[in-house]
């Protein structure tokens, strides 16, 4: 299918903030040790990722790796189990420098100031991580961000927290499937800006059922008076096996709509668009490593649903949405040994045409632009003969800005991200996806 095609088809095909995605990991015949799968790579300028896999309320548009309140003795077991995992990593992988550090979810804020700075703790004590030194960022939800939470985030030196509001309407909020007091959303951002930290991301999502143009303004009027350094739009989806997911509904052109108001309206107001999602303030400082270009350098995942890449191999944990598979698999992470953690299992080995489709695609959904000459230094190949059909599209449709030096999605591309991206998953990618057991 062709890209006019495909954009007529929908405005929002998904999110391809990675590539390939996770549906297309399988179980490799014969698991691979971690000394082997990084022997080649680079260990300089690495991007650490934590993933806790738990939340207090699981969000009727999420299908994100989590589950909601944990049972039983299944969080302290996670918590030991990821101990396990970091000394693993530490025993065969050596030294690392990291450039940056995000740990995500789930909530990590689910955890108690005590567990979250034994966590902490270890990646320091193992693998040498400080994020006094190195950019971190956390992501909190407005119930669980307490002021102690708060303090030790402060005097650990992170530098971006980011935090979902969705909307400043209650009734929208409930109708997302996240039954949120707006009274508790603003107690958490005062609490968070009073803490300065150099970088707050406030996320947004757009395409609520009963949400309407005035409504919306409304929410956007409120996030302007906060005046947050980073601003995310995230666009309402009806994904299988969430609570959504089980209403059958199109409203493209409603959500495009939507979009198209509140992008205007931040960049009236000093913002300015990175990419599809996300809006910087002007004068905001950059969580981004000067030395760490995203299609390039390594990621190391820790925790039970983290991603791995390294350049010619990506690995993880089993993927599920549904609660019970999931449930399953970070079981079978707790009772995983410190020498089974020396392994890896499940996840994708790309050939070089993967890896090159991946470098393009990133470039353009991180919102860098795909500079000419680094392709060509990394690949000794043209990324403009590579490509050639896909440019040639992208470029008739007015989506893309080619000069000399680089290649960018242009102000009309952006908006297009969530057709651009997926459009270009190569044939086999997309086979797999599709033939994935989603439970």
């Amino acid at each position: 299918m062709n890209l006019k095609e495909y954009i007529n088809q929908s405005y929002y095909h998904s999110y391809a903030y990675s590539y390939p995605h996770k549906m297309a990991y399988r179980n490799f015949e014969k698991p691979l040790s971690l000394q082997e799968v990084w022997s080649v790579e680079k260990k300089r300028d690495v991007f650490l990722y934590l993933h806790l896999p738990f939340c207090e309320m699981r969000c009727g548009f999420c299908n994100l790796f989590t589950i909601a309140n944990p049972k039983g003795n299944l969080q302290n077991e996670f918590l030991n189990a990821l101990t396990r995992q970091v000394e693993a990593v530490k025993e065969e992988l050596g030294d690392l420098h990291f450039a940056n550090f995000a740990f995500g979810g789930g909530t990590p804020s689910y955890l108690s100031a005590e567990e979250l700075q034994s966590v902490l703790s270890t990646l320091n004590s193992s693998l040498g991580l400080k994020t006094e030194v190195v950019n971190s960022a956390i992501e909190v939800s407005p119930k669980t961000i307490t002021a102690d939470k708060i303090q030790l985030l402060k005097k650990k030196g992170f530098f971006r927290v980011s935090m979902g509001v969705q909307s400043f309407i209650e009734q929208e909020v409930k109708a997302m499937g996240r039954p949120q007091k707006v009274e508790e959303v603003r107690r958490a951002i005062r609490d968070l800006k009073e803490a300065q930290f150099p970088l707050l991301n406030l996320d947004l999502i757009y395409g609520a059922e009963n949400q309407t143009t005035e409504s919306w303004q409304y929410t956007l009027d409120q996030m302007i008076e906060i005046s947050p350094e980073e601003v995310f739009l995230y666009p309402l989806y009806v994904r299988p096996l969430t609570g959504l997911g089980l209403k059958e509904q199109a409203w493209d052109d409603f959500r495009m709509k939507l979009y198209l108001q509140a992008r205007d309206f931040l960049m009236s107001n000093d913002y300015e668009q990175i990419t599809m999602r996300q809006f910087k303030k002007k004068n905001a400082p950059s969580f981004a490593h000067p030395d760490y270009l995203p299609q390039e350098n390594a990621m190391l995942g820790l925790g039970v649903g983290a991603r791995s890449y390294t350049k010619s191999l990506h690995y993880s944990s089993d993927y599920a949405v549904g609660r019970s598979s999931i449930k399953h698999i970070i079981e079978n992470y707790n009772n995983t040994s410190k020498e089974e953690f020396k392994k890896v299992n499940y996840g994708i080995q790309l050939d070089l045409e993967e890896e090159k489709r991946r470098y393009f695609i990133k470039s353009f959904c991180e919102g860098t632009g795909l500079p000419i000459a680094s392709y060509q230094a990394y690949f000794n190949s043209s990324v403009l003969e590579d490509f050639k059909l896909e440019i040639e599209e992208m470029y008739q449709l007015q989506l893309i800005d080619i000069s000399t030096s680089s290649i960018q999605l242009n102000l009309k591309g952006r908006t297009l991200e969530d057709v651009i991206g997926p459009w270009l998953y190569s044939h086999s990618i997309k086979e797999s996806i599709a033939q994935f057991d989603l439970v």
